[in-house]
C-alpha cells in the first residue's frame, strides 16, 4: 500500500507541470476571448472577474474608473451591517417609520433609492460609508453622495466621484466572501438579499442558469452595470464586476460578457492558484 501511495504521488508530481500548462492555456484563451468581446463592443465596457476558490483573475480595463450608480448600495448595506454586528445598530430599528431590515431589502432587492438614502442618512451621510471603506483599506472605490444628490448632479459618466474600477469592485466582493469585511452572519445576510435582486434580468442573469447569480445592478442615462457572484456547476463561485457606458445595447454586452466568463472559468480548473499565473490586462 505504501509503495502504491508513493507511486501515485510520483505520478501526480510529474503531471503537475502539464496540468498547470493546460490550465494557463485555458486561462489565456478566456482572457483573449474576453478582450476581443469587450474591446469590439460599441460601449466602453470594463470587466473584472475573480475565481473565489483559485484566485484566478481576468480583466479588461480593470483599473479604469466607472460610475457605480446603484452598485454602491452593496457598500451601504455592508456598512450598515457592520454597525449591526458591533451592536451600534439593529435591523429592527425604526427609520422614518420603517424597519432597517425592510429598508435594506427594498434597497438591495428593488434598488429603492429612497430606502437607500434613509439608511445613508441614519449612518451619518455618505462620508460614513467612505470612512468604512477607508477603514477596511478598500482601494479604488469612492462614495461621495447619496442617491438623490447623485441624480440631481450634472451627469458626467467619466468623473471620479462615486466611482469604482472593475478590479476594485470584484476585489471588494472577494473580500466580502472571505469574511474580511463582515462576519459570516452579515455576509450571508447580504448575499442572500443579492440573490433575490429583481432588477437587471436582461444583464448577467439573462444568459446564465436560473439561481446561479447573486447581484446588484446600476443604471444611469448612458450607463449600465451589474456586479455580484456567479456559481459554477462544480460549486465554485466567481466575483464579477461589469460596467458599461456609452454605445448601444449595454445590457446585451453585459450578458454576453458574463456568459463568456462563466464558460471560461468552467474550463479553467486544475492545480491550486499560483500568483504568477494571474492574468490581468488593463
Amino acid at each position: 500500500m505504501r509503495l502504491t501511495a508513493i507511486f501515485l504521488g510520483f505520478l501526480a508530481l510529474i503531471a503537475q507541470p502539464a496540468v498547470a500548462a493546460e490550465r494557463n492555456s485555458l486561462a489565456n484563451q478566456l482572457q483573449n476571448q474576453l478582450s476581443a468581446l469587450v474591446t469590439t463592443n460599441s460601449a466602453d465596457v470594463g470587466v473584472a472577474a475573480i475565481d473565489l476558490r483559485t484566485g484566478e483573475i481576468v480583466s479588461v480595463r480593470g483599473t479604469t474608473r466607472y460610475p457605480m450608480a446603484s452598485t454602491m448600495k452593496i457598500a451601504v448595506a455592508a456598512t450598515y451591517l457592520s454597525y449591526v454586528e458591533n451592536g451600534e445598530r439593529s435591523l429592527d430599528e425604526a427609520i422614518a417609520g420603517r424597519s432597517a431590515a425592510s429598508l435594506m431589502r427594498a434597497m438591495m432587492v428593488k434598488s429603492d433609492n429612497h430606502a437607500t438614502d434613509l439608511l445613508i442618512r441614519n449612518l451619518g451621510g455618505p462620508r460614513t460609508i467612505q470612512r468604512w471603506l477607508d477603514w477596511h483599506n478598500v482601494e479604488g472605490m469612492r462614495v461621495d453622495r447619496n442617491i438623490a444628490q447623485l441624480l440631481r448632479a450634472k451627469r458626467n459618466l467619466y468623473e471620479t466621484v462615486d466611482s469604482s474600477t472593475p478590479l476594485a469592485m470584484a476585489t471588494f466582493l472577494q473580500r466580502l466572501d472571505k469574511g474580511e469585511l463582515l462576519k459570516p452572519w452579515g455576509r450571508n445576510y447580504l448575499v442572500e438579499l443579492m440573490a433575490q435582486c429583481q432588477t437587471g434580468r436582461n444583464r448577467m442573469k439573462s444568459l446564465l442558469p436560473a439561481g446561479s447569480v447573486a447581484h446588484k445592478t446600476g443604471t444611469l442615462n448612458g450607463y449600465t452595470s451589474d456586479v455580484g457572484f456567479v456559481r459554477l456547476p462544480d460549486g465554485r463561485r466567481v466575483a464579477i464586476a461589469i460596467f458599461a457606458r456609452g454605445g448601444s445595447n449595454r445590457p446585451q454586452a453585459i450578458a454576453q460578457t458574463a456568459r463568456a466568463i462563466y464558460d471560461g472559468f468552467i474550463a479553467v480548473v486544475g492545480w491550486p492558484y499560483n500568483a504568477a499565473s494571474s492574468l490581468t490586462r488593463q
